[in-house]
């Protein structure tokens, strides 16, 4: 089983709020995940995102992948070199 770590879309419409998931890469965007580790929020000036590192180490640790965005947002947050 492929693990990714990504985005998954919140919010009313043209207003965006994502959380940061852990989920098979073969479920849909916003469908099953296994472990939701934070939260991503593009609106406000500057974009707000929290994020629990151990839970990130760890899935990092265990093979996931990170994709693009969450991987910008682990390098911001110090958790990926």
């Amino acid at each position: 089983m492929a693990v990714k770590i990504r985005l998954r879309r919140m919010g009313q419409k043209k207003a965006p709020f994502y959380r940061i998931i852990v989920a098979d890469s073969r479920s849909p965007r916003d469908g099953r995940f296994i472990a939701e580790i934070g939260t991503y929020d593009p609106n406000t000036d500057p974009s707000t995102f929290k994020i629990n590192e151990e839970e990130a180490k760890k899935w990092l640790a265990n093979g996931a992948q990170p994709t693009e965005v969450v991987n910008k947002l682990f390098k911001v947050a110090g958790i990926v070199k």
